[in-house]
C-alpha cells in the first residue's frame, strides 16, 4: 500500500517543471474517489522518489501537530528534503495569489473519511520544516496577512 497526494490549486502554472528527482508533479491522476474531494480546476498527483508518496514526511495522526525534525525520532533526509519541496512550491503559489488544497490518503481507501479530515494549514504560522502530511486528511493552504 501506498500513500496518494494530490494537490489542486487556481493558478494554471505548470507544477511539472519544479519535478526533480525527489518530487515529481503530474496532471494524471489516480482513479481514485479521493480525487472529487480536490476543490480547485488545476489538479496534481504528488509522486515521490518511489513513485508514490511514501516517501514524503507523514504522520498517522493529526494530533502530533506540526514540528521540526527532532533527535529522538530520526527522519531520513530525503523524506525531509522532498516535503520542503513541495511546501515551498505551496507556499509560492499561495504568494501568488493562488487557492491550494491537498489530500493525503492510502491508495486503498474506497472514499475519503469524512470526520475530523478537514485541516486548514496557515503557512505564515508552521515553518516549512515543520510540515508533514497526515494520513487521511485535507489540507486547505493559507497565508494570514
Amino acid at each position: 500500500m501506498c500513500y496518494i497526494v494530490l494537490l489542486s490549486t487556481t493558478s494554471e502554472r505548470d507544477l511539472s517543471l519544479t519535478s526533480s528527482d525527489l518530487v515529481r508533479f503530474s496532471r494524471k491522476l489516480p482513479e481514485i474517489a479521493d480525487a472529487a474531494q480536490l476543490l480547485y480546476p488545476h489538479r496534481w498527483d504528488i509522486g515521490s522518489k518511489t513513485g508514490c508518496g511514501c516517501t514524503f514526511r507523514h504522520a498517522m495522526d493529526a494530533s502530533l501537530g506540526f514540528g521540526e525534525p527532532v533527535d529522538w525520532y530520526p527522519e531520513d533526509s530525503e523524506k525531509l528534503e522532498a516535503t520542503l519541496a513541495i511546501i515551498r512550491v505551496v507556499r509560492q503559489l499561495l504568494e501568488e495569489g493562488a487557492k491550494v488544497d491537498c489530500i493525503d490518503v492510502w491508495n486503498h481507501q474506497e472514499s475519503f473519511p469524512a470526520a475530523g479530515a478537514e485541516l486548514t494549514v496557515d503557512l505564515t504560522v508552521v515553518a516549512d520544516r515543520e510540515f508533514r502530511f497526515f494520513e487521511n486528511h485535507h489540507f486547505r493552504f493559507k497565508l494570514s496577512r
